[in-house]
């Protein structure tokens, strides 16, 4: 028997410098996050702040009310009581000072903090896993949990959640499988009766080892092992790139659920999992064009980008990304039915800045056309006159988009004539795979072909069959 969803409460903080617009475009996107989940997102609660840092997020009066969603008391319970040495006793008050020092929680916890109030939770409705689109640090998490009695997750562990079920490669498990340890590492606590000190062991705590030491320590074991592993599995993915390193190449890149792999699926004939959901894509794919095109150019599909990518996954999928740095052409695809699809290109721009991509030539490719109304489209080819609107849905959109990456390859290429005796073997099925056959005469003594192609291959053929 299939067990129920769980039901999520989502809770945003709004920040000064935050304009309305993009805290409610992020806020949705943690709820589409959410739902690949699985959860059923039952409310959401929001609130303006100062900051995020302190030991709450949230003001005690706007905790209060999270609790009431999951049954919590509203209170963070006291910690368990261990016999501590003077100096983790002072340490530990010091860090305690340092989060509570700015907070100024008055009598309601707001202090001068605008707060949106949410509706009461419907009657019979609890959330079981409340979700912060934020970054919560170690000592947050507790303190939420505590509160609320239910489970708490932040945006970063909701993504790397995401990545853990969508993985399917190799390279993709290894990948994502490093990014969740480096996430759960400092989030590691001591529960009752673990942080006692016991001798070394066979496999076993060193001389003074905590049971969180120990912990920590077979993290940093496990990642070390997975990065071994991880580098063999790249090496491979390398060797098949450098075999493609002649062939005309393009790299689909932006963000997730943009329309990537339907755009890829429609280009190149091939099963590619096309699924309304983020994130659906985590491994690359790479597909020649279809029908085939002389010369023959490659399509890859790569992982999609969203606002606040954690550093730990950018940092695992370079491997992935590598496709994209590798490649001749990139098609910059976002959805231009989406308003806010301005900020998911700078957040695109941003993320392969990192992997020094930018140089690469680009075209943007205004997708799911359908969507938009007539004025919708005339604004946007005002303002992006370079681009290409298309939809996936239309021949002749798709149609348009292969003949602007033919030409892309055929600019650099040189008209030619290659004179082809009839017994020479294997040189017109060559010429018709690697070039474009513009016109084909013939006469008792062999085949005359004027053909456009890259130097490279006219020297190449040339001197491998001997031809004039």
């Amino acid at each position: 028997m299939k067990a129920a969803p769980l039901n999520a409460v989502l809770v945003g903080v709004q920040l000064p410098r935050v304009a309305d617009v993009d805290f409610t475009g992020s806020l949705a996107e943690l709820q589409r996050l959410v739902h690949t989940l699985g959860y059923v997102v039952v409310g959401s609660i929001r609130q303006r702040r100062s900051s995020t840092e302190g030991a709450l997020v949230v003001g005690e009066g706007k905790l209060r009310e999270i609790a009431q969603w999951t049954g919590g008391t509203g209170q963070v319970a006291p910690s368990v009581t261990r016999k501590k040495s003077k100096a983790a006793e002072r340490f530990e008050a010091e860090e305690e000072s340092a989060e509570t020092e700015d907070e100024g929680y008055d009598d309601d916890g707001d202090d001068g903090d605008s707060t949106e109030l949410a509706d009461a939770p419907p009657a019979g409705v609890r959330a079981d896993v409340v979700i912060f689109d934020c970054d919560l640090t170690p000592s947050q998490l507790r303190n939420l949990e505590s509160a609320t009695g239910a489970t708490v997750l932040d945006r970063t562990g909701v993504i790397i959640e995401i990545f853990s079920r969508h993985a399917r490669t190799k390279a993709a498990r290894l990948q994502v499988e490093i990014a969740r340890l480096n996430y759960l590492a400092p989030r590691i606590r001591e529960t009752g009766g673990g942080g006692d000190r016991q001798g070394g062991g066979v496999g076993g705590k060193g001389a003074g080892e905590s049971s969180q030491e120990l912990d920590r320590r077979h993290i940093r074991d496990r990642i070390k092992e997975l990065k071994t592993e991880l580098e063999s599995v790249q090496q491979e993915s390398a060797v098949r790139r450098n075999r493609r390193g002649g062939e005309n190449s393009v790299a689909l890149v932006g963000y997730t659920n943009a329309g990537k792999s339907s755009l890829m699926r429609a280009m190149t004939g091939s099963e590619v999992l096309v699924a309304d959901k983020l994130f659906a894509t985590l491994d690359t794919t790479v597909r020649p064009m279809h029908p085939p095109s002389v010369p023959r150019v490659l399509l890859s599909d790569t992982v999609g980008f969203i606002k606040k990518l954690p550093h730990d996954l950018v940092a695992s999928f370079r491997s992935t990304l590598e496709e994209a740095l590798n490649a001749d052409l990139l098609l910059f695809v976002v959805d231009a039915a989406d308003p806010t699809f301005r900020q998911q290109l700078e957040v695109t721009r941003e993320v392969l800045g990192e992997i020094g991509a930018l140089e690469i030539p680009s075209r943007l490719v205004l997708n799911k056309r359908d969507r938009l109304a007539a004025d919708e489209a005339a604004a946007l080819r005002a303002e992006y006159p370079e681009a290409i609107q298309l939809s996936t849905r239309d021949p002749a959109d798709l149609a348009a988009l292969r003949e602007t990456l033919l030409e892309f390859f055929e600019k650099d290429m040189q008209e030619a004539r290659l004179r082809v005796p009839y017994d020479v073997q294997g040189a017109i099925g060559e010429i018709r795979r690697a070039m474009r056959v513009l016109e084909e005469t013939y006469d008792e003594q062999g085949v005359t072909l004027r053909v456009r192609a890259r130097e490279a291959d006219l020297t190449r053929v040339r001197d491998r069959f001997k031809l004039n």
